[in-house]
């Protein structure tokens, strides 16, 4: 898989041109936002007229009442919704992380939901049978390990494969629209928590970032996905979810508010090692680092001792409920990130095991993790951040490579803006 280029730029006009899809429902100034389902809705569902369609959503597609797009579809007139496609945790997101889903019935509407999650990650040409357009609408965090934009992108293939058209109903980033962190994924380490070379932190909507698909030639099909965006009205790169006035439906079990998704970045990586608690299992998904062997207040005075801008650290002791952990008592700290804009979120596991490795020089995090190794590489996007930072466990060794190619994807993905 080729990797980005600034070369592809020069063919591509800055926004508000296109040329990578339709965008309907151009962004407009107002308090509350509208999502792409709301615009496609006051819209007479135009783009789907006449057409039979098959619907790729969870539990977050949902409009500002809660109404699923699953209901607004299979009611709106002048169109057939057939088929649902459900990404990792399933179209109803009661499925655990990696847990494979099964095809099934969907009880409500009697219409096949196929699992693109399971024994297939791509949909068949018999899944795909008698369906003029795929419609995607998934509250994604902005993540790239975050696998609904795995799917999206897999989906996207599938339709160019098939000559089926493709739809993005755009939602809100909820880190925004400007963080990006994390250097893309190199080759010989794409997997479904990296699929496509882009930064671990991509600071586009999912509209947006389908549009990079298409035009950077990203998508693994020798034909070219039709795709269109649906926008939203009244975002802003600047917004927090908080600001858009829409309710948040969890994303994934352990993602049960929008400011979770920024300290998702903070532990996630860190949490693939399976040496520390990262608070999954607890009242407090990915907002933790602990361990058994921890003294929490040394801990927490180290870490405010670096003085980083944004975020601050609180001792605690607690207990997990459920998972790798459970009912052991584990000591650590508290993450309180206040402006996830002054700090690089990405860069918080790495300065945690530092600090851990100054405190606890004899626990060898490389040596507990080795049958993790993998998985880990594949979240970083290469094997070079753990080969390199677990030598002498210094963040300042790896600061350049988890910054290498942000600075190019920010240039290039400018052109693909839909919002200010």
């Amino acid at each position: 898989m080729a990797m980005l280029s600034l070369a592809l730029m020069t063919v591509i006009p800055a926004m508000p041109a296109c040329r990578a899809a339709n965008i309907i429902g151009p962004a407009l100034s107002q308090t509350k936002v509208k999502t792409g389902i709301e615009v496609l809705r006051e819209d007479g569902f135009k783009i789907l007229q006449g057409k039979k369609v098959g619907l790729i959503t969870n539990q977050t597609g949902v409009d500002s009442k809660l109404r699923t797009t699953i209901d607004i579809l299979y009611n709106a007139p002048g169109l057939e919704l057939v088929a649902l496609f459900g990404p990792e945790h399933g179209v109803r997101g009661d499925s655990p992380a990696g847990e494979y889903v099964e095809s099934y019935t969907d009880e409500k509407t009697g219409l096949p939901v196929y699992s693109l999650y399971g024994k297939t990650r791509k949909p068949t040409e018999k899944m795909l049978e008698g369906i003029d357009v795929l419609v995607y609408d998934i509250q994604d965090i902005g993540v790239r390990s975050y696998t609904y934009i795995s799917t999206m992108g897999y989906t996207m293939e599938a339709a160019a494969q098939h000559g089926i058209e493709y739809v993005v109903l755009d939602r809100p980033n909820p880190l925004g629209g400007y963080k990006i962190e994390g250097s893309p994924v190199k080759e010989g380490f794409f997997s479904m928590v990296s699929a496509y070379p882009i930064p671990y932190v991509y600071g586009l909507t999912c509209g947006e970032l389908a549009k990079l698909y298409v035009e950077e030639k990203l998508l693994n099909s020798q034909k070219r996905c039709n795709l269109s965006v649906v926008a939203m009205k009244g975002w802003h790169r600047n917004m927090n979810y908080k600001d858009t006035g829409l309710p948040w439906v969890l994303s994934s079990p352990h993602l049960p508010n929008p400011e979770t998704a920024a300290a998702y970045v903070a532990t996630g990586v860190m949490g693939e090692l399976f040496v520390f608690s990262e608070g999954v299992g607890y009242t407090l998904p990915f907002q933790l680092y602990a361990a058994e062997w921890i003294d929490q207040f040394k801990l927490a005075e180290a870490m405010n001792d670096l003085g980083m801008e944004g975020v601050m650290f609180r001792p605690l002791q607690f207990k997990p409920y459920y998972g790798r952990d459970k009912a052991k008592e584990l000591h650590g700290v508290q993450i309180y990130i206040s402006d996830a804009a002054k700090v690089n979120l990405m860069s918080l596991q790495f300065r945690f095991m530092e600090v851990h490795h100054n405190l606890y020089p004899g626990i060898d995090v490389l040596e507990l993790s080795k049958k993790r190794h993998n998985m880990f590489d594949k979240v970083t996007g290469s094997s070079e951040i753990r080969e390199t930072f677990f030598k002498n466990y210094l963040y300042d060794d790896i600061k350049e490579l988890l910054n290498e190619g942000v600075d190019e994807f920010r240039q290039i993905s400018k052109q693909y803006y839909l919002y200010k």
